[in-house]
């Protein structure tokens, strides 16, 4: 191979390589992302920038094309197609920021780290290097949220190999003395493995099933169970009744997810019911672009698809507490997890509906992520998935 192709070829390898292991689902390997900047600031031009972008982000999220063909029971062609289109956002900003200028670099790569993180971009600002701050500075908080960027500016500069060695360092004493996320007392989340009837069956029998699992974790001494997402399908008056009549007699406190819909759409909620009452906890502020969110339709005069509540209710009050609500997709980008600290919560809840993700890590990777968020706040952390 000619020298001058030697060098990008090398560059586009490792950051598939940094793409796959860094988003592999153990959180302890998140910081592998972090040589995904040294890449991008060594690429001598624009178009190996592209490919080493690409390559990263690509990796990162392979397991999209098989989930999105077991969602859609198709070929792999439709999840292939939106494996491409959604990396576009991640690799034209990264494109379109890229310097051969070293004296500008830093301030390009701090506004690619601002411009993932956030709306508009950050809506599929998957796989951002940034969620790696919990590994490196457990317990730090907006300090440690300030000393990775600091971090990841200082990567592309020529400083470079000693920022790198001090953040080895970081990783290599939190790996060592690393605890998991503390579940809040008399809380649980319960997993299940229903598969892609979960939401879709509404029948009484299902519900019934579920009520009676939510009654024997409740006799273990549990106050709050959380469900997953879709757990009781469409939220009705009818299924309301069944859950609030369900629970006389009891002190528990169940979270579920629903579906609340109208003419217009949808709304993927959470919902807490007691013995008293039943009330919409939360509605979704990022819904999965393209199956779930699709603002095109009202552009074309039609209805349907979820809706997304980009900066509303970032935090909920349930049982005496503050939650920090996270539905699926939300536990894979920057800005909801942020949002909802500002306001302080004491626990993260975190619940998911994966049943489509079989034999991909897309779940072990929003697990991860979950982890490294509430590690880096301190915070209780509850999760509850279906798979």
């Amino acid at each position: 191979m000619r020298r001058e192709y030697l060098r990008p070829a090398l560059l586009i390898a490792a950051s598939i390589i940094a793409g796959t292991v860094a988003w592999s689902g153990h959180v302890l390997l998140l910081p592998t992302a972090f040589s995904f900047p040294i890449l991008w600031a060594l690429a001598r031009s624009r178009l190996t920038a592209v490919f080493v972008s690409a390559g990263y982000f690509l990796a990162a999220s392979r397991g999209l094309p098989q989930g999105v063909a077991t969602f859609y029971s198709s070929d792999l062609w439709p999840g292939l197609l939106l494996w491409l289109s959604a990396s576009f956002g991640f690799v034209g900003v990264h494109a379109m920021l890229w310097t051969r200028c070293e004296p500008t670099r830093p301030f390009r790569y701090f506004a690619v780290v601002l411009l993932m993180a956030i709306p508009p971009f950050g809506i599929t600002g998957w796989a951002h290097p940034i969620t790696a701050a919990g590994v490196l500075f457990p317990g730090w908080g907006w300090w440690g949220l300030l000393a990775t960027t600091a971090g990841l500016v200082g990567l592309v500069t020529l400083m470079r190999p000693a920022v790198a060695i001090v953040l080895a360092g970081f990783w290599i004493w939190s790996a060592a003395t690393w605890d998991e996320p503390k579940r809040p007392d008399s809380w649980q989340g319960i997993d299940l493995e229903m598969g892609a009837s979960l939401g879709r069956d509404p029948s009484i029998e299902r519900h019934r099933d579920l009520i009676a699992t939510v009654k024997d974790r409740a006799s273990g001494g549990a106050l709050t169970i959380v469900l997953p997402e879709s757990a009781l399908g469409f939220w009705t008056p009818t299924v309301e009744r069944l859950w609030i009549r369900s629970l006389q007699g009891t002190k528990t406190t169940v979270i579920a997810g629903a579906a609340v819909v109208d003419a217009g759409g949808y709304d993927n909620v959470l919902v807490a019911i007691s013995a008293a009452a039943a009330q919409i906890l939360y509605r979704e502020r990022m819904p999965v672009p393209g199956s779930m969110w699709q603002p095109w339709r009202s552009l074309l005069g039609a209805s349907g698809g979820a809706r997304a509540h980009f900066f509303e209710n970032p935090v909920a009050t349930v049982a005496d507490g503050r939650i920090a609500p996270l539905i699926c997709y939300e536990q894979l980008i920057v800005w909801p997890v942020l949002q909802s600290m500002l306001r302080r919560p004491d626990v993260i809840v975190a619940v998911g509906n994966g049943w489509w993700t079989k034999g991909t890590s897309i779940v072990a990777i929003q697990r991860a992520s979950a982890e490294a968020w509430a590690r880096l706040f301190a915070k209780p952390l509850l999760i509850s998935f279906n798979t």
